[in-house]
């Protein structure tokens, strides 16, 4: 389990992410149909019913990750977007991208 000395910053991080993940996703979703974009096996048939912020909140309340374990996770999903531009995030993906960047994150940043 991490020792957080503030843990108010959580939140915020938490807060910050989601809300960026989500306005990528929203973008994504206006463009879908326009693009020729291929479809990758993290896609789900349909958009799950949570939402980022509440899965996000949910995976930081089980998970005990650090607070940078979370910035990295969204490094790597920056990374995975700027290296697959014909797989956006969207609402379809961003729940199966998230939560494979964080347990990724958190392998490197907090496993000993």
């Amino acid at each position: 389990m991490a020792d957080f000395e503030n843990s108010q910053e959580i939140p915020k991080i938490i807060t910050f992410l989601s809300s960026l993940l989500q306005r990528v996703a929203e973008t994504n979703d206006v463009f879908r149909h326009l693009d020729s974009q291929k479809i990758s096996i993290f896609h789900g048939l349909t958009r799950p019913t949570i939402s980022v912020n509440s899965y996000l909140q949910r995976i930081f309340k089980y998970a005990n990750c650090s607070p940078s374990c979370y910035i990295t996770a969204y490094i790597y999903l920056d990374r995975f977007m700027k290296k697959q531009p014909l797989l956006p995030i969207n609402s379809f993906n961003v729940h199966r991208l998230l939560i494979t960047s964080v347990l990724v994150s958190a392998k490197y940043m907090d496993d000993m």
